[in-house]
């Protein structure tokens, strides 16, 4: 059984920072790609950032430059540090793994407001 809890978020003025984790536990040996979705309210969820096993990433456009994926393979962890955060980063963050199927973290909000 496979369980992500994520943590890290809040309330954060235009400009600033944040830095969220995930925690996975269960069978872990196999998981590949690792990463964080976001979805705003009324909006579809969308990829925010990916990262292989082996430290390869991937980044929506959206978020290219501000946002930084890294995973501990030790730990068994995948964080995002988000910098120059803006209102449109509003949004409940998910943490994502996949392996042979995907597993979904319960989320975490994550506010951008002055």
């Amino acid at each position: 059984q496979v369980q992500l809890v994520e943590s890290g978020g809040g309330l954060v003025q235009p400009g600033g920072s944040l830095r969220l984790s995930c925690a996975a536990s269960g069978n872990i040996f196999s998981f590949y790609f690792m990463g964080w979705y976001r979805q705003a309210p009324g909006k579809q969820r969308e990829l925010v950032a990916v990262i292989t096993r082996a430290g390869s990433v991937n980044y929506g456009d959206s978020v290219k430059g501000r946002f930084t994926i890294s995973r501990d393979n030790v730990k068994n962890t995948v964080s995002l540090q988000m910098n120059s955060l803006k209102p449109e980063d509003t949004a409940v963050y998910y943490c994502h793994v996949r392996t042979t199927a995907e597993y979904w973290g319960q989320g975490t909000q994550v506010t951008v407001s002055s």
